[in-house]
């Protein structure tokens, strides 16, 4: 394999390639490191890179790998064994400066690593760094003014979305083999969907939040992005809490599937309400393309969907208020705040206690309708677009769609709402490009603990369209 092929390899690709004793997990690692260095200039996609305890940690890797088997030291940890991979910057790293993409944070080391970094060093993954975001994931544009904006592999002068645009940006120019971000309200799905690869939002509760920094806790997932679905699985499954007859995420038997017993739910309400034409013409073709191999659709109503936008908004802004309020950051910090960060903690403070109360309601109504529209519809999942609108430039505040003109940040978010509300897992894959080369995402929705289900899904989708599977042109 050459570099640039190396460096776009699947995690079961080098993993093979380690245990053929092929390739070292410091040879990879120093090869991310150095692309690290050339393309993180242009793409802002990394507050902090570890390099030296990355290469630590592959050393340590490499010794364990490499041992003769059956002989003292030798320790084969699983498929993530010496892969590199990246953190967004809200998740704790025990020693390693942890911004949150913030200003206030700017020098804050944690003592502790979270749950899921804990997890993922103990099945032997090497944590290259810290990836940019929105600050304090409080947007979907990556915009940082502290850090510098994040921008889109596929072109510069276009937002990776967010809040975990860092992460989504590094997977899909090979800057990792894939990052642990967080998803609120589409943190997760929208940058993976406006940089072209895999992101799941996994069931609320099923992936630890300990020793993350919180957005809003009732709504707060932590979950993968990579640039294939079988590797989503694998970093999704190190860090899943399973149940004992639930299946292991990481076997390839776990992503097999009969398509012709799947059916896919098609919503009535919300989903398709605004949609530009590129994007709308892609995710048909991508429900051709499934019916073809064999699945079935089904119309079917959740009206609780139409509620759920303001509801979602009204519980984020006020845990978010009160969590920043609590930590004596805000108002009495609020000049360290970006402007839309600021004024969105203000909103918080200005929700009735009716209002909250009330979108607490719509939230249980929408996980009843949701699951009873999936049981009385036969459908295994809803399939939906994972954002209305391509990739916007930066600083593109408004968008037009027909005669319509909507606030960019309010169209990125709409269509992703649903699931955080719902604490069902939603799974966002490449469907298609624009004329102009900009990526397409395809959103897939289930029931609670619906994950295994999502990914064989997007797994027999992303199968037979390998052409999706498209490298970023970074201009040198």
């Amino acid at each position: 394999m050459i570099d640039n092929d190396l460096a776009f390899a699947s995690i079961d690709e080098v993993a093979k390639l380690f245990r053929k004793r092929r390739l070292s997990p410091v040879e990879l690692t120093k090869l991310i490191l150095a692309r690290i260095e050339h393309l993180n200039p242009k793409l802002n996609a990394y507050i902090t890179v570890t390099g030296e305890l990355a290469l630590a940690h592959a050393k340590k890797a490499e010794t364990e790998l490499f041992a003769p088997r059956g002989r003292k030291g030798h320790r084969d940890r699983g498929l993530l064994h010496g892969i590199p991979i990246s953190l967004k910057d809200n998740i704790y790293a025990r020693g390693v400066r942890t911004t949150a993409g913030s200003k206030i944070l700017k020098d804050f080391i944690p003592k502790d690593d979270a749950v899921v970094v804990a997890q993922l060093k103990q099945a032997g993954a090497i944590i290259l760094g810290k990836t940019n975001m929105h600050e304090f994931a409080y947007g979907v544009t990556s915009n940082n003014p502290h850090y510098g904006p994040v921008r889109n592999p596929w072109d510069l002068e276009r937002i990776p979305g967010g809040s975990s645009g860092g992460s989504a940006a590094a997977v899909a120019a090979g800057l990792c083999y894939g990052s642990i971000g967080t998803d609120t309200g589409g943190s997760i799905r929208i940058p993976a969907s406006l940089c072209g690869v895999v992101g799941l939002k996994p069931t609320w509760g099923r992936i630890s939040c300990e020793r993350v920094v919180p957005l809003s806790p009732a709504l707060d997932c932590t979950g993968p992005l990579a640039r294939t679905v079988r590797d989503a699985a694998i970093l999704t499954s190190a860090i899943y809490f399973r149940g004992a007859r639930e299946p292991d995420l990481s076997k390839p038997a776990t992503l097999r599937v009969n398509l012709r017993k799947i059916c896919l739910g098609i919503p009535r309400q919300l989903f398709f309400d605004a949609l530009s034409t590129e994007v709308r013409k892609a995710f048909d073709s991508a429900v051709r393309d499934l019916c073809k191999a064999g699945m079935t659709t089904a119309d079917i109503s959740i009206p609780q969907l139409d509620e759920a936008e303001d509801a979602a908004n009204h519980i984020a802004w006020v845990e978010a208020t009160l969590f920043h309020s609590q930590q004596g950051y805000f108002p009495a910090r609020a000049s360290d705040y970006a402007e839309d960060v600021r004024s969105r903690l203000e909103m918080g403070a200005k929700v009735s206690a009716l209002d909250y109360l009330q979108a607490l309601e719509i939230q249980k109504q929408l996980v009843v309708q949701l699951h009873m529209a999936l049981a009385e519809s036969d459908a295994d999942t809803l399939i939906v677009p994972t954002t209305p609108i391509v990739a916007p430039l930066i600083n593109e505040e408004t968008t037009r769609l027909a005669a319509h003109q909507y606030p960019t940040r309010a169209l990125l978010l709409r269509l992703n709402r649903p699931a955080n509300l719902a604490g069902v897992p939603a799974i966002s894959l490449p469907c298609g490009f624009t004329p102009s080369g900009l990526p397409i995402g395809l959103q897939l929705m289930g029931g609670v603990s619906s994950e295994a289900v999502l990914l064989r899904i997007a797994h027999a989708y992303e199968s037979t369209h390998p052409q999706l599977r498209r490298v970023p042109a970074i201009p040198l």
